[in-house]
């Protein structure tokens, strides 16, 4: 079903077709009607080759353009062959990925516009450093011009075995060789890595086997990069946004030698590390071209020859420290149990932890400083005891193990619940620590907490057993919204899919009462102010205040990013005011009523979300208030009735398109009893509403119904197995153990 929906999207629009205006019309279905396979929703970005007349007139400075390589693989940890096989990121490679966006939040980098490739190793780097970075919510554009090289039918196999086999320099022609062909794809398939028949690469034409190469040179790769450079990150660099891509050696490689100007002979001698930043900063030429303005003082890689030096840009980081750091970590960490808290913010702990791996650094490189600190350790009897050394794997050939861990989720033959062919899956977001606390959370930007994470991977590894392919996400620019999609994407193994982030989502806006305990709140003003502030659908909350921290105007994603409501003229004057400058300001809400967010809601469902569904399977990642505006809309829940809904964190609810009705997926552990199935889920007092039966005219006693009666559970014949286990909810905000900061601090 997926390729068929993605090919009837090429049908009607093409990825690669003409850039069109940046002139931005207000309605709803113009902000988000570009949202292709390979965008994520990304309003501002109308493309064309000449700037437009504002441009001209204004004379914007061109944008930052940061480069990086993806963090280590798990391939790379093997000396394989990878190329377009789908691997994903090391342990060391994360951590990697994770330094580098520290590097770039303490240099003041600011990213408006992502690009990455196809691959999970690149998806997951852009994820990491975005999430870093505090930008979750920025448009992350998925392009295949960005995989790296394909490597044919060497594909999978060892580096240094096939240097055994056919000779080192053999082995190199093929690694660096600018127009070298690695041994193609056998035409029959057989090749346990052959992708052209992906589903990821289906909309790349009505044959995707026709344009997904069987093999590449250094030299394809790197033409292939091209197009993209010339239809989108440069017209995003010449518009003054800041743009980041995170790819691969090859692919990055190419960009480079377009950007520098490096000859055929001196590319092959150019590498990009993995995870260490590569920034270009441009002056706008004349005839509104990108020159190079060179750094006073550039970080070069440590083993820079005269081709490396061409490089104009500038290396935060030198390379090969940070692995050494990691190397000496490791052996601190690994005999030390515990963890410190987090600083409050994510950038203090970003530049604390920054602070620590610098640390690290210094002890790598001091072998006599390493073992004092080792041996300080175990005088504390701080290591466990009996724990091994850190030992190096073995020589691979073929396949490398220590992929990332997945809960196998498998139904038992005959017993998979039946997908609807077209459906919506609406997912509230997992569970933050305002929801544990009790906090009116609104627009404020709370993450998830543990058990959120856990909500979301079940989640993925339910539609997963019930075998759901999505072709497309929708969801808000809240980052407790973007990463519940992310981790079910990542539990579908569908990272590739695009997510289209609107604030038009949004949770609803609380106003002053953003952040405060509703108990609190209750207790102030009382029970029946404090029901019609919450439930009310059109009694407001009170306002923020235009100064207030929680209100959206002063939200860098809000300010610079909202472009579909009009400016306000009271905004704008306060602003200016207060800057000294003209300062115009959208009109982004002080407070909502439940009516308020339901028309924002509502019509962007109509608009852009409901032509959309035709033939796909479309998610939508949103907060409680916003999905009440969409079950108004779907289920015909009258206004005075939706305060009643109440929507589980973390449930997927499967909207039966051509039944009309709305279903849950079985997990083993509903009631036979489709009238006691519903009990186990707090839907509130308009369940009745939610859960009606399927169409009449179309009702199917083998899906729709147990024994004759409605059932809203998609049944599965017998429980699939995984779903039992606890999703392990990663802990990514912990500076490091006690051990590793006391001993690098040294004596009181």
């Amino acid at each position: 079903m997926m390729d068929r929906c993605l090919l009837a999207l090429l049908a009607t629009t093409n990825a690669f077709a003409p850039p069109t205006s940046h002139v931005h019309t207000p309605s709803i279905r113009s902000s988000a009607a570009e949202s292709l396979i390979e965008d994520d929703g990304f309003a501002l970005a109308r493309h064309r080759q000449n700037p437009s007349i504002q441009r001209r007139l204004f004379g914007r400075q061109p944008g930052t353009l940061i480069l990086v390589r993806h963090g280590e693989s798990t391939w790379n940890a093997n000396s394989t062959f990878t190329g377009w096989a789908d691997v994903d990121l090391s342990d060391r490679g994360e951590r990697e990925v994770e330094h580098a966006a520290r590097l770039l939040l303490e240099a003041g980098y600011v990213v408006d516009v992502a690009y990455t490739s196809r691959l999970r190793r690149a998806i997951r780097s852009c994820w990491i450093l975005l999430r870093g970075l505090g930008k979750v919510y920025s448009p992350v554009f998925k392009s295949w011009r960005l995989n790296e090289r394909h490597y044919g039918a060497l594909t999978g196999l060892s580096k240094p075995g096939l240097a055994l086999e056919l000779g080192e320099a053999a082995v190199q022609a093929f690694r660096h060789g600018l127009e070298d062909l690695p041994p193609p794809m056998p035409a029959d398939g057989s090749h346990a890595y052959d992708d052209r028949g992906d589903r990821k690469y289906a909309d790349l034409g009505t044959v995707p086997a026709s344009v997904v190469p069987a093999t590449e040179s250094l030299s394809d790769t790197m033409a292939r990069a091209l197009p993209l450079w010339d239809s989108k990150i440069k017209p995003d660099l010449l518009a003054g946004r800041n743009v980041m891509v995170v790819a691969h050696g090859n692919s990055l490689r190419g960009l480079v030698k377009h950007i520098d100007g490096i000859s055929d002979d001196e590319i092959t001698s150019v590498s990009i590390p993995n995870g260490i930043p590569l920034v270009y900063k441009f002056e706008r030429t004349r005839d509104y071209r990108l020159d190079v303005q060179p750094f006073e003082s550039s970080s070069l890689p440590a083993d820079d020859d005269l081709a490396q030096a061409k490089v104009r840009g500038e290396f935060l980081e030198k390379r090969g420290l940070l692995r050494a750091a990691l190397q000496a970590e490791s052996e601190l960490k690994s005999r030390v149990p515990g963890a410190l808290s987090a600083p409050d913010t994510f950038s203090v702990r970003a530049l604390k932890k920054l602070e620590l791996e610098r640390k690290l650094i210094d002890l790598a490189g001091d072998s006599d400083q390493l073992n004092a600190t080792l041996s300080k350790a175990k005088e504390a009897r701080l290591f466990p005891a009996g724990v091994a050394d850190p030992v190096d794997g073995g020589f691979y050939m073929g396949v490398p193990g220590g992929e990332r861990a997945r809960a196998d989720v498998a139904a038992p033959p005959g017993a998979r619940g039946r997908a609807p062919d077209r459906c919506l899956v609406i997912l509230r977001h997992g569970k933050t620590e305002h929801n544990k606390l009790g906090l009116f959370t609104g627009w404020e930007d709370a993450g998830l907490a543990p058990e959120g994470r856990a909500e979301a991977s079940l989640a993925g590894r339910l539609l997963r057993a019930h075998g759901f392919e999505l072709d497309m996400v929708y969801t808000s620019w809240l980052s407790r919204a973007i990463e519940t999609a992310w981790i079910t994407l990542s539990e579908l193994d569908s990272l590739w899919i695009p997510i289209v982030k609107t604030w038009r989502l949004n949770e609803r806006m609380y106003g002053a009462l953003t952040g405060l305990s509703k108990k609190m709140i209750a207790q102030l003003h009382g029970e029946d102010q404090f029901r019609e502030w919450r439930r009310s659908y059109r009694v407001r909350p009170p306002r923020a205040s235009s100064f207030s921290p929680q209100y959206p105007g002063n939200d860098d994603r809000y300010q610079r990013y909202v472009n579909d409501v009009r400016y306000s003229f009271g905004e704008s004057i306060i602003r200016t005011i207060s800057a000294r400058q003209l300062v115009m300001a959208r009109k982004v809400p002080h407070t909502e009523s439940l009516k308020d967010c339901m028309d924002r809601t509502i019509p962007y469902f109509e608009e852009v979300i409901g032509p959309s569904l035709e033939n796909r399977t479309v998610l939508i990642a949103s907060s409680e208030n916003a999905i009440r505006g969409l079950l108004m809309k779907l289920c015909a829940v009258p206004e005075d009735r939706v305060n009643e809904v109440e929507i589980p964190t973390g449930l997927p609810l499967i909207y039966d398109l051509d039944q009309r009705c709305l279903r849950l997926l079985d997990d083993g552990k509903y009631d036979a009893d489709p009238d006691l199935a519903l009990a186990r889920w707090n839907f509130g007092t308009a369940k009745d509403l939610l859960f009606r039966p399927c169409a009449p005219e179309d009702l199917k006693t083998d899906y729709c119904t147990v024994d004759g009666r409605p059932d809203p559970i998609i049944r599965l014949a017998a429980k699939p197995a995984g779903l039992d286990a606890a999703a392990a909810a990663r802990v990514d905000d912990n500076l490091a153990d006690p051990i590793i900061l006391g001993a690098l601090a040294g004596p009181a």
